[in-house]
């Protein structure tokens, strides 16, 4: 049925697709455990096999035929262009980013870390605050016996009171103000430790939410080019997005399981992690008009799309995937996505 629709309306329903593969992939922090890294790691190498077999078969192929058309021997130029172009892109994405100055932090990272002041010249003090709110963290849990230990103060000093006048008044007035004093360090905690959680998921949400527009784009420009080309077709599109929606999953999963493994609630964990895929039909929608308006970029845009993937596979998937101690299940998963992206390709075509 969806063949026989427009590009557009075949890109907004494909990439409706990846979004909703991503909220699957979140959705299994309610059923395994928080601290699961090795299923994390082997899901991202899957995704790392799939974007790299995608990114040949449904775009640089489709991108070096049409090109010939133009420009013959030459036509490694368009596409060198637009994959340098896409590579680009993601990079000046993540330079722009409020993490700009931790760029080799990874997700973990992210939620560990308060990473929201870009200026280097404040990273001591940004230490400083993390430690304040470790130390107020402490003071939070040992606040019941403080309280106890300064009513006790107050009760005895009220009671010297009675016995020695108004000479112990002082006392009094002290521990008062000492338990006022531990109240508001409290409540200081709470505060900064809420603002320091909501910043971190904000900074989560961002950085996932760069790398998920290229392949929403990628998307778009896929079945807007479908038919130009022997090799650009609807099957090729389809399964450029069937792939896209594959390495989605682990992407969702990268976001929830983090959140859950660092006290956030599932449900919160899960509704972030499906939010980072919200992106791609805008992205895809954006791709798939550029191609139909201007169908001349065709080569650019498809090797665009490649670049941006091939970026964000080298700099953060592979990475992030090796960085647990379950490198091999990782580059082990990858060999196996790309073949499965692989047949996908050639099978449906």
């Amino acid at each position: 049925m969806i063949r026989s629709w427009g590009p557009i309306s075949q890109a907004f329903v494909a990439s409706l697709f990846t979004w909703g593969v991503t909220a699957l992939g979140a959705a299994v922090v309610f059923f395994i455990p928080p601290s699961s890294k090795k299923l994390l790691d082997i899901s991202l190498g899957f995704a790392a096999g799939i974007m790299t077999a995608a990114s040949f078969w449904s775009l640089l192929a489709p991108a070096l035929e049409l090109a010939e058309v133009e420009m013959g021997r030459f036509a490694f130029l368009p596409v060198a262009v637009g994959f340098a172009a896409g590579s680009a892109f993601v990079y000046a994405a993540d330079r722009v980013m409020p993490s700009c100055m931790f760029s080799g932090m990874s997700v973990v990272d992210l939620l560990k870390e308060d990473v929201t002041v870009v200026d280097p010249k404040t990273v001591k003090s940004l230490d400083a605050i993390v430690e304040e709110s470790i130390s107020m963290v402490k003071l939070k849990e040992s606040n019941d016996n403080i309280a106890r230990i300064r009513q006790t103060e107050t009760n005895d000093a009220t009671a010297a009171t009675s016995n020695t006048g108004g000479s112990t008044s002082d006392a009094t007035t002290t521990a008062v103000t000492a338990t006022e004093n531990d109240s508001r360090a409290v409540n200081k905690e709470e505060t900064l430790a809420s603002s320091i959680s909501w910043r971190r998921i904000l900074l989560l949400i961002i950085a996932v939410t760069v790398h998920n527009v290229p392949e929403g784009i990628a998307v778009g420009v896929a079945f807007g080019s479908a038919g130009k080309t022997p090799k650009a077709t609807f099957e090729s599109a389809f399964a450029l997005a069937l792939g896209i929606g594959l390495q989605n999953f682990p992407e969702g999963l990268a976001v929830s399981l983090p959140l859950a493994a660092f006290g956030h609630t599932k449900m919160r964990a899960f509704f972030y992690g499906q939010l980072s895929g919200m992106v791609e039909p805008m992205g895809a929608l954006a791709g798939v008009t550029a191609v139909v308006l201007m169908e001349p970029i065709l080569p650019y845009a498809l090797s665009f799309a490649a670049g941006a993937m091939i970026y964000v596979v080298l700099d953060d998937i592979i990475p992030e995937a090796q960085r647990n101690g379950n490198g091999r299940l990782a580059s082990l998963s990858s060999v196996v996505g790309f073949l499965v992206m692989m047949a996908l390709d050639v099978g449906t075509s």
